[in-house]
């Protein structure tokens, strides 16, 4: 399979030819199953690998990874322990994550599911399939990083921060993603929950980020939700309640406003672009 990433497509990454390749994690303890994936990624693809899940977590710590292939049945930290990990850890949640499994049984796809994975795909599998599976996966997570670029706020993201900002920074997003589903959240809440008076915390944002709080959250809300809508496995309306909006019009209004297009425009044209996306039912 041709690999369609460019060097303007990703960042920081090993380069083969002049090609910038995207960075994939394996992670399984069988070593054959190891050399395997990596023969068949490393075409295309800078291959890291992990024998188990602990050793995966240090890799994603230490280097930039695009994209996690393991397996679920290992020792110690198991492939959804591992999965569950990355989905709820601010600065890698965005990661995809493929679980591979010998297990045939409904329950372990639903697991695998709540885990957070985008993809879990049984064992023995299609090799091609599987190619098809990481290539989407990377473009769509692509799509998303160009609305994140063009975005109003972006520069929030783009700014030379120091530690002290950054850490303020991911303080917010953690307060932010555990009551992401909440409709009621807001900015008093989120005042509290770091220890400020509003008034306080409105200075700090606007003098560190130059936007207001309500926009901040907006900002955060609506990147999770163009993430959630390109992964394809959730209704627009089931996105604009899982990310704190009980009106559907209104978040049409703030996602137009963000990524300058409707959501189910944006649907489409993440379709368009991949060629597919998995169903949502």
């Amino acid at each position: 399979m041709m690999n369609k990433f460019t060097p303007q497509i990703f960042s920081n990454m090993e380069k083969k030819n002049g090609t910038v390749l995207p960075t994939i994690l394996l992670v399984d303890d069988n070593e054959d199953i190891l050399f395997f994936l990596s023969v068949l990624f490393k075409a295309n693809y800078h291959i890291l690998t992990a024998i188990d899940g602990k050793e995966a977590c240090a890799i994603l710590e230490s280097q930039c990874v695009h994209l996690v292939i393991s397996d679920v049945m290992m020792p110690d930290i198991d492939g959804f322990e591992l999965c569950s990990w990355i989905k709820n850890r601010p600065d890698f949640a965005h990661i995809p994550v493929i679980l591979l499994t010998a297990k045939d049984a409904f329950q372990s796809k639903i697991d695998g599911l709540k885990k957070g994975a985008d993809v879990y795909i049984e064992k023995p599998f299609s090799t091609e399939h599987l190619e098809v599976q990481v290539e989407n996966l990377l473009q769509n997570r692509f799509l998303i990083k160009e609305f994140y670029t063009s975005s109003p706020m972006s520069h929030i993201y783009s700014m030379d921060m120091n530690k002290n900002k950054e850490q303020f920074l991911e303080e917010i997003q953690n307060v932010i993603f555990e009551h992401l589903n909440n409709l009621e959240f807001d900015v008093n809440q989120m005042a509290d929950l770091l220890h400020m008076s509003r008034p306080t915390l409105y200075r700090k944002i606007k003098s560190v980020f130059q936007v207001a709080p309500n926009e901040l959250i907006h900002h955060i809300r609506l990147n999770k939700a163009a993430e959630l809508i390109a992964g394809g496995q959730m209704r627009i309306s089931e996105v604009a309640e899982q990310v704190g909006y009980n009106s559907l019009s209104q978040f049409g209004r703030h996602f137009s406003k963000q990524f300058n297009m409707a959501p189910s425009e944006y649907k489409e044209r993440v379709k368009s672009f991949t060629g597919t996306y998995p169903s949502p039912y």
